[in-house]
This record gives C-alpha cells, sequence and structure tokens, in this order.
C-alpha cells in the first residue's frame, strides 16, 4: 500500500482550517444581520416580496365599542332625553287619573287647606283640657258653620237687592248710552242699536245651549253635595288623626328615602298653614276695606261685594283683579263714571298696600313665590282644573318649593357627613405621619 505524500496531508489540513474559519465568518455575518434589522426602524427596512406578504398571517384589528363612537354631547342629550320622557308619561298618566276622580282629588286638597287653617284651634282646645275627639268634631263644625253662613249671607243680599240692583243697571246702561252719544266718540243711535241687536241675536242662537246648561244643573247640584260631604269628612279625619294618616303614609315611602321625606313632611305643613293663615288674614283685610270704601260711595250691595272680594282673593292676583273689576263695574253702572273711578282708586289702593306691605309681613319667607311663577301656575291650575285649579296651584307651588329645597339641602349634608367623620376620626388618632420620601434613604427614614 502506497504512502501519502506529506505535502498533500498538509495542503488537506489547511483547507480544513479555511473551511471552518469561512464557516465561523459566515456565521458572525449572519448574528450582525440579525442584529442590525432589529435596532433598524420598520419604515427603513426593505419591503418584502409580494409572494412572502401573501403568506404573512392576518392580524384582525376590533371594532370599537358602537356607544364609544358617538359624540359625547350626542349621548348627553340622548340620556336627558329619555329620561325627560320618562316623567313627561309619568305625568301625563298622573294627571289623566287624577282627571278621572278629580272631584275626590279636589275635595281632598281643600279639606287640606281647611284643616291647615282649624289645626291651631284643635290644639288651643286640647291645651285647655278639651279631649281630642270632642275639640275636632266642634272645631269642625263651627267652621263649616262659618263656611256655610258666608254663602247664605251672599245668597240672601242678591235675591234681596236684585230688583234695585236690575232698576239700577238699566238706568246706568241708559245714562251710559247718552254718554256714548254726546261723547267725542262720535257714537250714532244706529250704532248702538246694532250692538244691541247683536248681543240678543248671540243669546237667540246659544238658547240650546243655555237649556242644555240649565238641564245640567241638577248634575251640577249632585257633585257639590258630594264634594262638600267628602270635604267635611275628610277634614274631620284629617283634624282627629292626621298623626297616625302621616306616619301610615311614610311606609309607602321606600326604606332608603324614608328619613328624608319623614324630615320633608313637617315644614311643608308648617308652609302649607302659613300660607292659608296668610291668605284669610290679607282676604279678610282686603275686603272690609275695600267693603267700607264702597260702602260710603254709596255703591249698591257692599257686603255682598266685600265678601267675594274675600273669596276671589283666595285666587292669587287673578282674583283681585277680577273681584275688583267687578266692583268697578256695579259702581259704573249703578252711580256713574265719578264713583267708578273713585272705587277704582280705593281698590288699587288697598291692593298696592296688600301686596307691599301685608304679604311680606304676613306670609313673610317661607311661602314667597315669584310673581312670574304666580301667574304661570294659577294660568295652569285654571287651564287644568277650572276656578279650583287656581284655588290651589299657589299652594301647590309653595309646599313643593319647600320639599324640594329641603331634600336638596338633607342629600347635601349627607354628602358632607362622611368627610366630617372621617376628619373626627383623624383628630382623635392623632396628626397622621406624612409618607416616606422616596429618594431619602431607608436607613434616614429609621432614624
Amino acid at each position: 500500500m502506497s504512502r501519502v505524500p506529506g505535502w498533500l496531508g498538509r495542503v488537506g489540513t489547511r483547507l480544513t482550517d479555511m473551511g471552518e474559519r469561512l464557516d465561523e465568518r459566515r456565521a458572525e455575518v449572519a448574528r450582525e444581520e440579525a442584529e442590525a434589522d432589529a435596532a433598524e426602524p420598520p419604515a427603513r427596512r426593505p419591503k418584502k416580496p409580494a409572494g412572502a406578504a401573501s403568506r404573512a398571517p392576518v392580524v384582525l384589528v376590533p371594532r370599537p365599542d358602537p356607544a364609544q363612537a358617538v359624540p359625547w354631547g350626542v349621548r348627553v342629550a340622548a340620556e336627558a332625553g329619555w329620561r325627560l320622557l320618562v316623567l313627561a308619561g309619568t305625568v301625563w298618566v298622573l294627571m289623566r287619573v287624577i282627571s278621572s276622580v278629580q272631584l275626590v282629588v279636589f275635595a281632598f286638597v281643600v279639606a287640606l287647606l281647611i284643616t291647615a287653617l282649624l289645626q291651631p284651634t284643635v290644639a288651643r282646645l286640647m291645651r285647655h283640657g278639651v279631649p281630642r275627639g270632642p275639640a275636632t268634631a266642634l272645631t269642625a263644625i263651627l267652621g263649616f258653620v262659618v263656611i256655610g253662613l258666608m254663602g247664605w249671607f251672599v245668597t240672601w243680599q242678591v235675591m234681596e237687592n236684585i230688583d234695585d240692583l236690575s232698576d239700577q243697571i238699566q238706568s246706568g246702561i241708559d245714562d251710559l248710552r247718552n254718554w256714548l252719544l254726546k261723547s267725542p266718540f262720535h257714537v250714532t243711535d244706529k250704532q248702538i242699536n246694532q250692538i244691541a241687536k247683536n248681543l240678543r241675536e248671540a243669546v237667540g242662537a246659544n238658547t240650546d245651549q243655555i237649556t242644555s246648561a240649565g238641564l245640567e244643573g241638577v248634575q251640577v247640584v249632585v257633585e257639590a253635595l258630594t264634594g262638600i260631604l267628602l270635604t267635611f269628612f275628610s277634614t274631620l279625619f284629617l283634624l282627629y288623626d292626621g298623626r297616625r294618616i302621616w306616619a301610615w303614609t311614610l311606609k309607602l315611602v321606600p326604606a332608603a328615602a324614608r328619613p328624608a321625606v319623614a324630615g320633608a313632611g313637617p315644614r311643608a305643613w308648617r308652609t302649607l298653614t302659613a300660607y292659608v293663615r296668610g291668605t284669610v288674614l290679607v282676604a279678610l283685610i282686603d275686603a272690609v276695606f275695600i267693603g267700607i270704601g264702597i260702602y260710603f260711595l254709596d255703591v249698591p250691595m257692599a257686603v255682598p261685594l266685600a265678601v267675594f272680594i274675600f273669596l276671589f282673593s283666595f285666587i292669587p292676583l287673578v282674583g283681585a283683579v277680577a273681584s275688583g273689576a267687578l266692583a268697578v263695574l256695579v259702581a259704573l253702572v249703578t252711580q256713574g263714571v265719578f264713583t267708578a273711578v273713585m272705587t277704582l282708586a280705593v281698590v288699587l289702593a288697598v291692593q298696592q298696600i296688600e301686596g307691599h306691605i301685608l304679604q311680606p309681613f304676613i306670609l313673610g319667607r317661607a311661602v314667597r313665590v315669584h310673581p312670574l311663577a304666580v301667574v304661570l301656575t294659577v294660568a295652569t291650575g285654571g287651564m287644568v282644573a277650572g276656578i279650583g285649579g287656581a284655588v290651589v296651584a299657589v299652594p301647590l307651588v309653595a309646599v313643593t318649593n319647600t320639599v324640594v329645597s329641603y331634600l336638596k339641602a338633607y342629600a347635601e349634608e349627607q354628602l358632607a357627613q362622611p368627610e366630617i367623620e372621617d376628619e373626627v376620626v383623624a383628630d382623635e388618632e392623632g396628626p397622621a405621619e406624612p409618607p416616606p420620601d422616596p429618594e431619602k434613604p431607608a436607613s434616614d427614614s429609621v432614624k
């Protein structure tokens, strides 16, 4: 076997070493390229071929929440809008229910007003040793007797003076016609006759409606008697057992809201009581002074007109205007223009004293409502429930204002209560140590 030359072995060894060094160099270049690709931004990296991009996995970006895509203002408007719709629907359903039992609701509200007026009398009798039952019965009976006597007196005075008043009205109309003929307005007798003819035709055209209204009078009388009986018995039980009725009503309120409602109830009752007492006193002063004024001016039926002024004064603003206009009209058609002007002066003077002195002094700040709110409330109550709605509208708004103000103050107090308790606990435990400074060494903080 022939031996391999020595130089051939040495060449093979050198080739093997060169191959190993080439492999090591290739590995180093590969590592450097990988590190360069990792450090280079994605925008500067060379684009991969289309084939490589098609083979890359597809990443699905999740879509945003639809509620988050809606602008903030639109979301707020939508939230407020559907809540307002729910409230409007609730109020509409409530009004429909009330309108279906309007007689019962009105009788109960009137009973509340009368109870607020008579409750101090019951309390005064009980302080003098009269038991609660007899004190309640005596007060209620006397109160309704006084109200009935007032109605009977007005009716009696009107029936007694209706003939004289008719003659005076006819004479006043003749005087007004003569004054118009001689006035600078150039009114002719033909125009006055045409106006009278139009009035007669209007009355004749509405004869059927007047007849139907007269036929419905029996139903009106029955409803009036029913309302009076409901008002009497409601007043009697409210005077006798009002506290127990209120305690039972509180059980219908959710437990979480019961403390707030329990605190708002007595304040609302005090507001209602102050309103009724003040309104009765102001109406009485108006009726007395206006009645004295028109009595000395020789206006017929001065006393019935004073009673009308007293009753109409329970309708704020509107009642005073209507009763004053009635007094001026009676003075105009019975005594002439001068007496009507003097009656108007008396009415305006008394009402100005009432509005600027009596009401702020007697009613006070507890039931103060802005005049614009009074006008809008009376108009709304009149449109919804007639004269009865106009009477109860303002006390309802005054009571609602008191309740809302108390509930707002109660909620703010409850929110502030935890902060006060935390401050009290901190004072009892001593001043809290400040947190350690993270930049200070641990050994310094320990020292």
